[in-house]
């Protein structure tokens, strides 16, 4: 099976990106036909610093490799660096209707909230479709809340190959035919994906919530201590289970440890700021070597590039595989495929 993943580099990657995202991602490596993409092309939406955009990559393709993503096992590369997946938005543009975009979360959110959305992030569904459907994948890992992205990508599918093809290129049996584009799956992680940020809301850059991975102690320490919680005093018993510091210390401990601080909150005589300082230790620790790691990388950016560049030469020849057939399908090749 092929799977995709992408993260926008957009500063630093935080816990949220961690557990949602980088760690499963990773783990479907084994086995598989792993792809994995920097986005910075959807970056642009709000980034408007170049330098820091580059930064903001690399930082993004060493963390990967610091958790774990062997290059030799799977493709990582920059969005960027196959700029094919900007012909396929063009062609999914033109027949994708503009009430399925209406429908897009980010778009509503966006009105809901008054913010001006540019075209950018109007179109953003079907950039992340085509990011998608260019590379054939069978299967997206996704949190429960971010399964929209797939479906919306499969009715694309749906809608080209209906209108360019006549058909919905699957036989009777469900099998692909592979003339027009092939209709991927949502790989829906458990509930560990959606990780609350320092403000009970999911941890998002957005929301300026975040706890980094990486950088400093203080910095760490910081945003651990900022973690909102509510106002009983100090020798008030607490409950754990309402209590975001407490749900964040548990993607970092065993059960046995989450009862003993569990506990601790029931006792009455520990505070707040007693369970946020041992967040800190356990998240500490179980960061470290990743801490390391990073830095290693950091160190060397060439040898990121190089990295990238590399994987952007196996997406790419994938992606002109697609989007020879789709021309095809099109017309706008008088080409055949394979020739």
């Amino acid at each position: 099976m092929r799977t995709l993943s992408g993260i926008k580099p957009t500063g630093q990657p935080h816990w949220g990106n961690y557990f949602g995202m980088i760690q499963p991602a990773i783990h479907l490596i084994d086995g598989n036909d792993a792809y994995y993409f920097i986005a910075d092309y959807h970056a642009l939406t709000t980034v408007r610093d170049a330098e820091q955009l580059r930064r903001d990559t690399y930082e993004i393709a060493a963390a990967y490799l610091a958790c774990g993503l062997n290059p030799e096992e799977a493709v990582v590369w920059r969005q960027s660096d196959v700029p094919e997946v900007c012909e396929l938005t063009w062609l999914l543009s033109c027949v994708t209707g503009f009430g399925l975009i209406e429908r897009a979360h980010a778009f509503k959110d966006a009105r809901a909230k008054g913010r001006d959305a540019g075209f950018g992030l109007v179109s953003y569904p079907v950039l992340m479709a085509a990011d998608i459907l260019i590379f054939d994948a069978d299967g997206v890992p996704v949190g429960k809340d971010q399964i929209q992205h797939v479906e919306m990508a499969r009715d694309m599918v749906g809608y080209f190959n209906q209108q360019f093809l006549g058909t919905t290129d699957y036989d009777g049996e469900g099998k692909w035919l592979g003339k027009g584009l092939k209709r991927p799956q949502a790989l829906v992680r458990d509930t560990t994906a959606v990780v609350p940020g320092t403000d009970g809301q999911k941890m998002s850059k957005s929301y300026a919530n975040t706890i980094p991975i990486f950088g400093s102690k203080k910095t760490k320490k910081k945003a651990i201590m900022s973690i909102v919680t509510d106002s009983l005093a100090l020798e008030d018993p607490k409950d754990p289970d309402t209590c975001h510091v407490y749900s964040l210390y548990k993607l970092f401990s065993t059960v046995d440890e989450q009862e003993a601080l569990a506990e601790k909150y029931r006792a009455g005589g520990f505070g707040y700021g007693h369970a946020k300082l041992e967040l800190l230790a356990k998240s500490s620790e179980f960061f470290a070597p990743m801490q390391e790691a990073f830095e290693t990388h950091m160190a060397n950016t060439d040898h990121l590039e190089d990295i990238l560049q590399s994987g952007a030469a196996k997406a790419r020849k994938t992606a002109r595989q697609t989007m020879d057939r789709l021309y095809q399908a099109t017309g706008l090749s008088g080409r055949k495929v394979g020739k």
